[in-house]
């Protein structure tokens, strides 16, 4: 249980004891100011107004109800009626020694499809694809940690028009004698060296189109050539993933491909329900909860006058299988905010034409542009496309830079595998600590650095706590001790650390990973606060207050090491 739920039941009790409508929520947040608590109930002020009523009046009788004994020791009404809660010290140590960190005994877990990552793999990852996948993939975690089942999806595009032309330059390549393998080592100069062919060869590009034939109808031969290519991208894709330290897997993979079957089945029954138009020849939808100024609604295409589908037919296959056959509680798609208008249209066309239940929610968590420091689009120094690898191995490269510096008498084996992580944390937290929905600024200098709010600064706190028990020779795993507070900065690093679970819920229902991020950040700030007022090993210090502030220390270290986890960082024992 939480401090916020602790709270919300007993001021909630009150409101209801005074008759106050059920719609009626206390408003339960964190002071934003030490001088005004620790929480503040707000809620008194929307219920005044609701009931035509005095708000600091209202607020004034609701805190007379309630049974704050042994939790708070100082209460008061301040301003239009904000009910100020300083928490009784004792509260918080007794939470504590019942933290919970880890378990899923959540009785609000549901079954969530998540849509993230999803490469082109005409192509070879790069940096246009970094945001969806670490984002989508740390909700993933964090959804999972509250004990939700979680189905991740990676819808890849393996199909089109595009892959007509490559399977083209593959089978001139395999003509020639050259081997799958050594065509492929290199996607992105392949695709070029085939657009190139496409665009510059008449024949070549009637070729490829008529590969594309081939491959909508079953060919083998198209189709064996055009699984090589696949299979090759895929595995470059798993072993960025892995670089990466993502959790998406090869069974995770659910590409465009594996709904063509789907298609024509779908069209029918957008027939039956009278959902799908003609219109100069092609199948479309008339979405009028899209409708523009003019009052004209959005038009969905489904099939071309041509007969072929579209990426929005797909995607609405995609959303009936998760709804129908994966009983999806909650549907979230972590894909770029360009795609606003699309994912709105495949969402009403999905309720319009009931491949969606009306409880389940559908949820597009957009996000915004990695900018290079010109303020436009993250490019290589030629303008061109930066490859994830090539963005791995530079982070690499300076984070090993950085450890040398922070530690010189490290093994080189201690500085790679130091450095791999840093790199890795750095790449993923720059992005994740920015509000998703914002463009950044991508910046090495600020992101591989041990000051500021960055994840170096982060792992350096977590090692910098297990020092504290290697050098007083305690297991740290194994310790436990009754929690006094005393000081001050004990108290701050209390009450941060029980505000864990809540941070936790906030992040799995709004899907904002920075509010995780910043939480962490004053955590660690926190920690460090109350180590400098608050010795722990030094001569003189009662066993009693040593073994209370190692127990709080080895929780500090375990909140950390678990929300750098959710965000896919991974901590080490030194550095």
């Amino acid at each position: 249980m939480t401090i916020r739920s602790i709270l919300e039941n007993r001021l909630g009790a009150a409101m209801r004891s005074l008759g106050l409508p059920f719609e009626c929520s206390p408003i339960i947040k964190p002071s934003t100011n030490p001088k005004f608590g620790d929480y503040q109930a707000n809620g008194a002020m929307a219920a005044a107004k609701r009931l035509k009523k005095n708000p600091h009046e209202l607020a004034q009788k609701i805190l007379e109800r309630t049974d704050l004994v042994g939790i708070a020791c100082k209460t008061d009404v301040a301003g239009p009626g904000f009910i100020n809660i300083e928490l009784d010290p004792n509260i918080l140590a007794e939470l504590l020694s019942n933290d919970e960190t880890g378990s899923k005994n959540h009785q609000d877990a549901k079954r969530v499809v998540i849509d993230y990552s999803a490469p082109n793999l005409a192509k070879e990852m790069h940096v246009g694809h970094l945001r969806s996948t670490i984002i989508g993939d740390c909700i993933a975690r964090v959804l999972e940690y509250r004990g939700n089942s979680v189905i991740r999806q990676n819808h890849m595009g393996d199909w089109g028009t595009q892959f007509g032309m490559l399977v083209a330059e593959l089978e001139s390549h395999m003509i020639a004698g050259e081997q799958a393998e050594l065509a492929l080592s290199d996607l992105e100069t392949f695709y070029q060296k085939a657009k190139r062919h496409f665009d510059d060869d008449p024949e070549f590009a009637d070729h490829a189109r008529a590969i594309v034939v081939r491959l909508q109808s079953g060919d083998p031969q198209s189709r064996a050539l055009w699984k090589q290519f696949i299979d090759i991208s895929v595995a470059h894709n798993l072993e960025i993933y892995k670089q990466l330290n993502v959790s998406l897997t090869k069974e995770d993979v659910k590409p465009e491909s594996a709904y063509n079957d789907q298609l024509e089945p779908l069209l029918e029954e957008l027939v039956q329900m009278n959902v799908v138009q003609d219109d100069q020849g092609a199948k479309v939808i008339f979405i009028d909860e899209l409708a523009n100024k003019k009052g004209e609604p959005s038009v969905m295409i489904i099939r071309k006058s041509d007969g072929g589908f579209l990426y929005a037919t797909t995607d609405l296959a995609a959303l009936q299988y998760r709804s129908r056959e994966l009983k999806a509680d909650r549907i979230l798609y972590f894909i770029d905010a360009r795609q606003s208008l699309h994912m709105k249209q495949v969402f009403c066309a999905g309720r319009l034409a009931n491949l969606v239940p009306p409880n389940v929610s559908l949820e597009h968590h957009a996000f915004g542009t990695m900018m290079g420091k010109d303020g436009k689009p993250f490019k290589t120094r030629t303008g061109g496309t930066v490859k994830l690898a090539h963005l791995i191995e530079e982070a690499r490269e300076r984070a090993e830079q950085l450890v040398k510096s922070k530690n010189p008498n490290l093994s080189e084996i201690d500085v790679k595998d130091i450095a791999k992580k840093i790199a890795i944390g750095a790449i993923k937290y720059a992005d994740l600590s920015k509000t998703r929905t914002h463009d950044y600024i991508f910046d090495w200098d600020e992101m591989i650095s041990f000051e500021g709010n960055t994840a170096p600064y982060l792992q350096y706190a977590n090692t910098r706590i297990n020092s504290i028990f290697k050098r007083a020779n305690i297991d740290q795993d194994s310790h436990s001790a009754p929690i006094i507070i005393t000081e001050n900065t004990e108290k701050i690093l209390a009450l941060k650390l029980l505000q864990f679970e809540e941070i936790i819920e906030q992040v799995s229902l709004d899907c904002y990973p920075h509010v995780l991020c910043n939480y962490l950040y004053e955590l660690a700030s926190a920690f460090m606060g109350f180590y400098e007022k608050c010795p722990i090993l030094r001569q003189g210090i009662s066993k009693e207050k040593k073994d209370s502030r190692l127990e709080l220390a080895k929780l500090a270290a375990k909140k950390l090491s678990c929300g750098l986890d959710l965000l896919g960082i991974e901590v080490m024992p030194t550095m």
